[in-house]
């Protein structure tokens, strides 16, 4: 993967809208969007509006995990995309560590794309279910800097169909 041309980052964000409105109404609701996607891995930006902020103003626990399902989840997409082959991805299990309230736009940072290329490449060729531990940081930036407001290790489980 590249540095994120503003062709290819329209077309990834085109990408998820339309999963959002078709599959997991969900994704389209709370409307993130993809904002780097680089050799080592994918950052999504979710903003904090009405759709995602909870009754303290700051981000809602679920719209954070929905960020982290899909930061990892586009990460794998894309490795996925580059091997051709029909492979089905889950998630089985998620843990969170939240160290301060998320008060502005969250970015999600996935930072496992060789990782997770090791691991399609494994599917491919054992034929195997294959489980990652794949570890995601949220930041908000705005506040924060590049300081974490929550850690997040999510089990990305993989299989070809």
């Amino acid at each position: 993967m590249m540095s994120l041309s503003l062709k290819n980052k329209f077309k990834y964000n085109l990408y998820l809208w339309y999963f959002g409105l078709t599959k997991v109404r969900l994704i389209h609701f709370i409307r993130p969007k993809i904002i780097d996607v680089n050799n080592e891995g994918v950052t999504l930006f979710m903003p904090l509006d009405r759709r995602t902020r909870n009754h303290v103003r700051s981000m809602y626990i679920g719209a954070m995990v929905v960020g982290v399902d899909l930061v990892t989840g586009f990460t794998a997409m894309l490795k996925i995309l580059e091997s051709k082959k029909n492979i089905i991805l889950i998630f089985k299990d998620l843990e969170a560590n939240f160290l301060k309230r998320a008060e502005g736009d969250v970015h999600y940072i996935c930072k496992e794309s060789k990782a997770i290329a090791t691991a399609v490449e494994e599917t491919i060729q054992t034929g195997e279910r294959v489980n990652l531990v794949v570890p995601v940081i949220a930041t908000v930036p705005n506040c924060f800097g590049d300081e974490p407001v929550a850690t997040f290790t999510i089990t990305l489980s993989m299989k070809e169909k």
